[in-house]
């Protein structure tokens, strides 16, 4: 049987998810495997990935490399 993680989820298979500018108060777009986006001002938002890559020992295999570091940098 085939297992996936539900962990990784919303990082495998991203959702759409709207953040409030901090700066200005619109929404903004972000997709779940994303770390940041940006607003129609131009300020940077920064997301918080709901996830268990922080303490899974299988996170970076679970992910892959690239996407690992990518969420850990913002950690």
């Amino acid at each position: 049987m085939d297992m996936k993680c539900p962990g990784s989820a919303g990082i495998l298979r991203p959702n759409i998810k709207l953040l409030i500018c901090p700066k200005c108060g619109e929404e903004a777009e972000i997709f779940t495997d994303e770390t940041k986006a940006r607003c129609k001002c131009g300020q940077v938002i920064y997301s918080d990935i709901n996830s268990c890559v922080e303490y899974c020992s299988y996170a970076e295999k679970c992910l892959g490399e690239e996407k690992y570091k990518e969420i850990m940098k913002i950690r």
